[in-house]
């Protein structure tokens, strides 16, 4: 008896043993994991390495030297274009790009897939690169019909955390880049009162509490951005309050400076320390934050003093679209004289850029502004691999691959993954 005993027992002793060495290497394999895509988010937080962004500036300042007043005036402008691949469309995109030399375009509504053939053909077009930038609230089936839809920011499951927002931009990243993306206008930074709808579509916002806000946009960002991919946080400097749609007519959140601060601001703040690379600035009338009653896209006291030097953002400020009601009575000119790099859509693109030449003959609009929005536009085309320098590559376009790897990022955002 005492000799089995003393088998059995060490037999169980070995059986231990191998249960322990199991266990020990499923914690490891998970940690190195867990480690590896907090390496990964903390190295997406950061724009480019010292010698890529030094390479950039470089570069940047070489062309914007050699372009003419009237091409450097061109980079600053993106007009919105329907994702279809037929004639008539195509020769206007390429009047756009060769003619008038804009720095990009924002695809409304089509297929991903004449996305990716417009995308082919500004490869052969575009010297300078073009931005191809997207509204993308809940994926690219936003605008495209054939892609992969997500759910809403308002539907995705409170148990989200960052680790599944980085691995959602992630995702986006890889179908921008079949379908031809570079750029994300999104995440949506508003704040939406408990209660209130949200007037910019009541599905966009991430919700009322803006620390949750701050982090999910954040990490999105951070996971569309180390894909290749550029974000532009929206709508500055806040939307999620006001009494009217800035769709219909200009947007007024009549809050204190200190709530603004605590609140609509915070998001943005948490965006921009993140390093990241670009922010909307909304047709929205904060009266807290500027006496002049006009829109924060045409302020100087928002864009450049708030935003540029006192929260010290670095990267694109983008206007939203300039043929929003919101915007009404003011013009291109206005916007990248109070602080803008880029302006989106305005009624007339060539009309647009006309009298933004016409304000700088008078004397109303420096060219050494035009020259310096130019500069930093340029220098992200170049950091983001879309010109300069040998991009990544573009996958080639693909159906059934633009729609691989979505079921799991539903999934995740649905039911969330708890810690």
């Amino acid at each position: 008896m005492t000799g089995r005993g003393e088998v059995n027992m060490k037999m169980l002793f070995r059986l231990a043993g191998l249960v322990l060495l199991f266990l020990t290497g499923v914690l490891s394999t998970s940690c190195v994991s867990e480690n590896e895509r907090q390496k990964g988010e903390e190295e997406a937080n950061v724009i480019a390495e010292p010698d890529l962004t030094a390479e950039a500036a470089a570069w940047a300042d070489s062309v914007t030297g050699s372009l003419t007043l009237q091409k450097r005036i061109g980079q600053l402008f993106m007009p919105a274009v329907y994702s279809v691949g037929d004639s008539q469309n195509m020769a206007l995109i390429a009047d756009y790009v060769e003619r008038l030399g804009v720095g990009g375009l924002v695809l409304l509504k089509g297929k991903a897939a004449s996305a990716s053939e417009i995308a082919d053909t500004l490869d052969v077009i575009a010297p300078l690169g073009l931005f191809m930038a997207i509204d993308a609230e809940n994926g690219l089936s936003m605008r495209f019909e054939d892609a992969p839809k997500f759910p809403w920011n308002s539907e995705i499951s409170p148990d989200v955390n960052e680790v599944v927002m980085f691995d959602y931009g992630r995702e986006m990243a890889r179908e921008c880049s079949i379908a031809g993306i570079n750029m994300i206008l999104g995440p949506v930074m508003d704040v939406t009162p408990t209660g209130k709808e949200y007037l910019r579509g009541a599905n966009r916002s991430f919700g009322g509490d803006a620390e949750r806000v701050g982090r999910l946009g954040t990490a999105y960002s951070r996971g569309l951005e180390s894909g290749g991919v550029m974000s532009v946080a929206k709508h500055f400097p806040g939307h999620g309050a006001a009494a009217t749609d800035s769709h219909k007519g200009l947007a007024v959140v009549d809050r204190s400076r200190e709530e603004l601060l605590k609140t609509d601001l915070l998001p943005f703040r948490a965006y921009v320390n993140g390093g990241l690379s670009g922010v909307m600035v909304g047709h929205i009338y904060a009266p807290a934050l500027d006496g002049i009653e006009r829109p924060a896209s045409f302020s100087p006291v928002i864009m450049d003093s708030l935003l540029r030097r006192q929260m010290k953002f670095k990267g694109l400020i983008l206007t939203d679209a300039l043929n929003m009601k919101g915007a009404r009575g003011f013009t291109a000119a206005d916007a990248l004289g109070s602080g803008a790099d880029m302006v989106l859509a305005p009624l007339h693109t060539e009309d647009a850029m006309v009298e933004v030449r016409d304000a700088v003959e008078r004397g109303e609009l420096s060219e050494e502004t035009i020259s310096d929005r130019c500069r930093r536009v340029l220098f992200y085309k170049y950091l983001r691999g879309i010109v300069g320098r040998k991009p990544a590559g573009r996958v080639p376009w693909n159906e059934k691959a633009l729609h691989t790897g979505a079921d799991t990022i539903r999934v995740l955002l649905r039911r969330g993954l708890k810690d």
